[in-house]
């Protein structure tokens, strides 16, 4: 018997299409059975009959993809075209969540066939080009846009050059403007503009050349939109959702369509020695114009104040008639001591990054307290800091931590002038820690009539209503901190809108939530908590003893020693399901 001969390999010119479903973890994980049997349909009745049609050619495919190889670009762009047509009209009546969306990338470049696969340039740009798709849209290279300009019955939005992953050349992208992705464009553009003037503060870059100065840089933006959103004619977004476009191009545009805002604020923080300069620009995000730009020099004694003159800058720019006392801080600062604030700046920092990090961020806020006593922001988030312990089961000692924790909100409040970032946070640790929740409602709604603005505000608002009782007011009042931050969390906002679902019994209704909630943060014991509790309660006893397993490889603290739940039958409906699922109880 002869050796087998190498194998065969052949170079030809084709056009590649390469597609995936966009959110299709999340999919799975909310609806696995719902979502492999609806993905087989589209295969079998949409995908495949459309591929055969334009004479294409299923090379591989994923649990999530396809890799198709066409003749030609016309024939691979209509198939494309016709595919993502038919998927938005079968699904038009499908909620937004749980729809089956490909997002699809073309290019036409040399290929190797070997064995049936095929490789190369043309593959690897077809795929990364698939990553710069909306859901339900199609990215075309150059290449594939000259080529069928003026063949097809639709046209093109120049993307400008695109530096793709582990490409080394910039590659000119466009999306294919089709009348089916301009409907599904406009139907999922992001928020309407409100009717007041409204802003989103991007993360400034950080220019000190030392990447362990980007706290700073983002503590600055932090400041800034603090100093905005206390104008009440100004609807500004949340930092979390603003910091989702960190370390990505930005297309101003499209950070209006996202976030439902008019204006654009970007700029760059730079620290060196004693001294900071930021420079800032306001761009309209409907034109893409810049409207004003400034920088503003100083030394860090006069950091506050820098802050300060960006943020009258800015609103004086939108709206002419601004008396600037309307953006002035309280006169009395948070702190004088700057290694304080340094200190402050790195532990908000690392509580956003991570559950993980709250032991270590309370120890640097503790510093900063023990140099600054009364200095506000850094007692408040300290006893956030308490209250994630107890809740995510890292304490050591419970019941010490809580009275620390309600200590520094005290003393927060003591120096919270009309801080309504203060009065928030002190006011959930409180509550969560057993103060009259009457009271700390009342405190919230003074914080929010302060900055309307504030999303962790209608977030903390939410939560409180929860414990309170009150899961239909908790349910409206994360949802306007969502459409303050409409792009990351303030705060669990899912897991609280999940656990109010679940505390009016509306289990069906809180169990994508609390999946979304999980996915979000898988380090937060909460969730999986309310979701293993919930699914006992709807029967699916496997599923909820899976939870907890899961729960345990968190923390060792099925049910938490502090409970903020103040309605009887509600607690009992959480604990009941909970042990449950524990096989605690039968």
């Amino acid at each position: 018997m002869e050796p087998a001969g190498p194998a065969r390999v052949e170079r030809r010119l084709a056009a590649i299409l390469a597609a995936d479903i966009a959110g299709y973890s999340r999919l799975i994980e909310v609806d696995e059975e719902g979502t492999l049997g609806r993905l087989k349909v589209l295969r079998a009745e949409i995908i495949d009959p459309n591929i055969a049609g334009h004479r294409g050619r299923i090379v591989k495919t994923t649990g999530d993809g396809l890799l198709v190889k066409f003749a030609s670009v016309v024939d691979a762009l209509r198939c494309g075209v016709e595919v993502q047509r038919e998927i938005a009209a079968r699904d038009a009546d499908v909620p937004a969540d749980k729809r089956i969306e490909f997002r699809i990338g073309i290019h036409q470049g040399d290929i190797v066939v070997e064995d049936g696969d095929i490789f190369g340039d043309g593959v690897n740009v077809a795929a990364r080009l698939e990553g710069l798709a909306e859901p339900g849209g199609i990215c075309v290279s150059a290449r594939v846009q000259e080529d069928a300009a003026g063949k097809l019955n639709f046209g093109f939005e120049d993307l400008g050059e695109q530096q793709l992953k582990n490409i080394a050349r910039p590659v000119r992208a466009y999306q294919v403007a089709t009348r089916a992705r301009s409907a599904m464009a406009q139907a999922s553009s992001g928020p309407a503009l409100p009717d007041k003037p409204s802003i989103a503060v991007l993360p400034f870059a950080n220019l000190s050349g030392d990447p362990e100065q980007e706290y700073f840089a983002d503590g600055m933006v932090e400041e800034i939109i603090t100093a905005l959103s206390r104008i009440r004619w100004l609807f500004v977004i949340a930092r979390n959702s603003s910091f989702t476009y960190k370390g990505r191009a930005i297309d101003v545009k499209q950070v209006g369509r996202e976030l439902g805002v008019r204006y654009v604020l970007e700029g760059s923080v730079r620290r060196a020695g004693g001294r900071v300069r930021i420079t800032a620009q306001l761009i309209d995000a409907a034109s893409g114009a810049h409207l004003w730009a400034d920088r503003f020099d100083g030394s860090l004694e006069d950091v506050f104040d820098l802050q300060d003159k960006v943020a009258s800058s800015v609103a004086g720019v939108i709206e002419p008639a601004l008396q600037t006392a309307e953006t002035a801080r309280s006169a009395h600062r948070p702190t004088n001591d700057l290694t304080a604030y340094d200190l402050y700046l790195r532990a908000y920092s690392m509580a956003l990054s991570s559950g993980k990090q709250f032991p270590d961020a309370l120890g640097l806020l503790e510093q900063a307290i023990a140099r600054d006593p009364r200095y506000g922001p850094a007692l408040a988030q300290a006893a956030v800091c308490c209250v994630r312990l107890v809740v995510d089961g890292r304490s050591t000692d419970p019941d010490a931590d809580a009275l620390k924790g309600a200590d520094f909100a005290r003393r927060a409040l003591e120096v919270a002038g009309d801080d309504p970032a203060i009065m928030a946070n002190a006011a959930q640790a409180l509550a969560y820690f057993g103060e009259d929740i009457g009271a700390m409602k009342a405190l919230v709604d003074r914080a929010l009539v302060l900055n309307p603005n504030f999303a962790r505000g209608w977030h903390i608002s939410g939560g409180l209503r929860m414990w309170a009782g009150e899961p239909d007011v908790a349910i409206e009042h994360v949802e306007i901190a969502l459409r303050l931050s409409p792009r990351a969390r303030v705060g669990t906002s899912l897991a609280f809108m999940g656990r109010a679902y679940f505390l009016n019994r509306r289990f069906d209704d809180a169990v994508p939530k609390l999946l979304l909630a999980i996915q979000e943060d898988p380090s937060s014991p909460e969730p999986y908590r309310s979701l293993a509790s919930c699914y006992a309660h709807m029967g699916r006893l496997d599923e909820a003893r899976e939870v907890v397993k899961r729960l345990r490889a968190i923390t060792p603290v099925i049910v938490p020693s502090h409970l903020p739940y103040r309605n009887p039958e509600q607690l009992e409906l959480y604990l009941w399901g909970l042990r449950l699922a524990a096989g605690e109880t039968t």
